[in-house]
This record gives C-alpha cells, structure tokens and sequence, in this order.
C-alpha cells in the first residue's frame, strides 16, 4: 500500500472488474469533437499555433502541423530564444496551449509531485506548484525512470495530469489549481509509471500496467468519476508481474466507421471500444514492457511490441476475437525501438532503435528503404516538420534528419533527452535533463 496524503475530492470507486455506463455519443461528449475526437474547432481556434495538446502533438503520431519550420542548427549560443533550468527528475514531455507550455515535474526522492506553465514566447514561469505530496514511494522504483514521467493533455477548460498510482488530476489553466482529483486507482509500477493520459470526448483514458494490476480506466474528465474500468484480458504465461508491465499510451482510430481504442500492453495489443471499455480483438506476441504509442495510416496499425527484443508489426485492424494468425501482414525484427515510438515520413514506417539506428522501411512490405547509425542512446521519440526527422538522444546530441535518410544537422546541448519533444510554428520545444529551451531561428 501507498502512504500518502493530501485532500481528495470524493470521486466513484473504480470497480473491481469491467463495468460499463450505458453512454451513447452524445453523453460521451463527442459531438462537435472534430479533431482527434478530443477537441472541438473552436478550442483549436482558441489554441492557434500553440497546438500540441498530448503526448506525440495534434494527432498522436509526432507529426507538427503544416507550415511549421523549426530551425536545422541551434547550440547553446545559437538560436536558443530562451532556457529555464528545471529542478527535479521528471521524463514527462511539453505539451502546449496557446502561450502556455504545461509540463510536469517531481522531486528526485517522489515525495513531491509538481505543474509547471512557462510563457512559450517569454521563458518567463507563471504557475510552479505541487500537485501531491507523498510521504512514502513504491518499492522497486529503477533510477533510469523519473516520478514524473507521463506527459500532461490539454484542452481548453482543464490540463489533466497524471502520476500514475500516485493521483490523477484536472488542474485550471488560469493558476494549476486542482478542479479534482484521484489517488485511489492501484497499480504497483515496479519501475515507476510511463502511460501518458489521452482525451476521448468527454473521457480521460489511460492505462495502469503493472506488476499487480493491468487495466485501461476511462474517467469523467469533468468530475473524475470513473465510467469504465477494464481489466486486461491477456495469458501472459507466467505468475512474474515484472513480465506483465507496460508504459504505452492509447490511440483512437476509426475502422469501418466504428472507433477502436488501441492500447499495447505486455504480451499483447488490444483494441477496446472507446466508449464502453469491451475488448474488440487482440494481437499477441512475446515481449513486454511496451512504451510506444502506435501508429495508424487509415490502413493498418503499426506498434512496436516492447522489451526484451522490439518487434514492429503491421495489423489489420478489421478483426474480432485473437486475430494474432490472421491479421498481422508483417512483422520486422530489424533495428526497433523499444521506447522511442515510430513515425511516418515520405510515405514511409520510420522505427529509431534505442542505441541509434534510424531505419525507414515500406509500410506496405516492412522491407528496409535505407538505414542511418546516428549513435547514442535513445529514449526520446522523434518528431517530424518539415520533412525532416527530430531525434535527440540522452547525451545532449541531436539530429535532424531528412526523408532519403541524409543526416542534415548535429546540434549539442549541455544535457541529454529523454523527454520528447514539441513543435509548435516554428518553436522546437526540448526538454532535457536539466532545462527546458525553445529553439527558434533568430
């Protein structure tokens, strides 16, 4: 058990296996959601180019949104608009509403848990205050994991932040203070928890993957109530829960009309019905420790399967019951990444594996198109503008990339990434160890 303590607003209990409120779409909240079923176009309008509301940008899938340009080259002394030193240990990344950058932080022991919004245009701190305090941690927390690792998700009324077991929170955007909060969902994280937070209508979804308990939860996100909670419905073929753990943060697609929640887990990726929380198919493999969020290119589904040796599949997202036989077209073992998550680019599947290999291949057949070693380590996932390829590594490297795989750009910065990061206009939002910058041509 958990030793915590702080106020909480009395939410519903989340039961102890899958139940389903009777909600059709509009009690969900999805009409007028035209973008990503999430926001509205008037919210969108409201955010203007400071759009990057979640984990992975606008769509979830690392992509800036047309017309953005973000610099080739930066170093601490060149096109650094502004750097604010970060106290603490937090892997979370930046999301962004309008002028507001929001990101998340916790202190190194986990004792403090923190929300930070920074002006995008200034660097100047407007809100730095805790949103839990803990007066214990988990045991078998890994030291290369933060307290703050799952990304916040915005939208126009609340900015939503999640700490894993530790609480979940909406926060007003105006000053951080908490509209509500919960710190009563289980999960013991083992390695600490990595599933960032997605927004479905009127729904906060995220996954709990952990050594005792693997569910998806989806709550009221006006009132922190839970709606549904599914338990995983997966063999994972031992009684170990170190084998059981994931990190990955859900998708939405639409298939055939209907909406299908993509969620990968360990030993399996399910796909649930967003509304309900009914599992609709899954795909197994043997990996664990899932950590990326997947890709979809209105076709097929692309995941990475996780640790100890990523696999990159490609699923039909058509199917009922366990579709492991019959809907993966195939499936590469070459050069996957198990944290970094993949992107499309020029019409291709792109995978940057965790030691540096950058590989883009032919989403139809998975075939290699070109291989590029840009060395180092890599947690961060890359972002694409332009036509280029962002990927910082967590020594403080950098590159920028092109689609034909031409490297054309290093840039340093004092420390290294694990945070991915934003781009918004022509702001490259980095978080590193130590600071957050935008890097903007001066």
């Amino acid at each position: 058990m958990l030793e915590m303590h702080g106020t909480t607003v009395q939410a519903q209990q989340p039961p102890a296996s899958a139940t389903i409120a009777n909600r059709n779409t509009a009690e969900s909240g999805l009409d007028g959601k035209q973008h990503s079923w999430a926001w509205s176009d008037e919210e969108v309008r409201e955010a203007g180019v400071g759009f990057w509301p979640q984990y992975r940008g606008p769509m979830g899938d690392g992509q800036a949104a047309q017309g953005c340009d973000p610099p080739i080259q930066w170093s601490e002394e060149k096109n650094v608009q502004w750097r604010v030193s970060i106290l603490g240990k937090a892997w979370s990344s930046p999301v962004v509403w309008g002028d507001r950058i929001w990101l998340t932080n916790a202190s190194q022991d986990g004792l403090t848990m923190s929300v930070m919004a920074i002006d995008r245009n200034t660097g100047k701190v407007l809100i730095d205050r805790p949103v839990f305090t803990n007066t214990a941690t988990q045991k078998d927390y890994h030291e290369f994991n933060s307290y703050g690792s799952p990304t916040p998700v915005c939208d126009a009324e609340h900015v939503y932040v999640t700490f894993g077991a530790y609480g979940t929170a909406a926060l007003n955007p105006k000053d951080g203070s908490t509209l509500w909060e919960r710190r009563d969902l289980p999960c013991n994280h083992y390695r600490g928890a990595g599933a960032s937070p997605i927004l479905y209508g009127n729904l906060l979804i995220f996954a709990m993957d952990g050594f005792d308990y693997q569910y998806l939860v989806a709550l009221d996100k006006r009132t922190g109530q839970t709606v549904w909670k599914q338990d995983r419905d997966i063999q994972y073929g031992t009684d170990d829960g170190d084998w059981k753990k994931a990190y990955s943060t859900p998708h939405v697609i639409e298939v055939g009309g209907k909406i299908q929640l993509i969620s990968p887990a360990a030993k399996a990726v399910i796909a649930y019905d967003p509304q309900t929380g009914r599992e609709l198919w899954k795909v197994r493999y043997e990996e664990h420790s899932s950590a990326i969020r997947p890709l979809f290119d209105g076709k097929h589904l692309f995941i990475s399967s996780g640790f100890s040796k990523a696999k990159l599949l490609s699923i039909r997202p058509d199917g009922e019951g366990d579709v492991t036989d019959s809907h993966v077209v195939w499936q590469a073992t070459r050069a996957i990444g198990c944290k970094p998550s993949p992107v499309f680019l020029g019409g291709r599947i792109c995978s940057l594996e965790d030691r540096g290999v950058l590989t883009a291949m032919d989403s139809t057949t998975g075939e290699i198109v070109w291989q590029k070693r840009l060395g180092g380590d890599f947690s961060s996932s890359p972002v694409v503008a332009a036509n280029r390829f962002y990927c910082f590594d967590e020594q403080g490297r950098s590159h920028v990339v092109d689609a034909d795989g031409n490297i054309l750009a290093e840039n340093s910065l004092d420390s290294g990434c694990l945070a991915s990061p934003a781009i918004v206009g022509n702001d490259l939002i980095v978080r590193t160890r130590t600071s957050l910058y935008c890097i903007r041509n001066k």
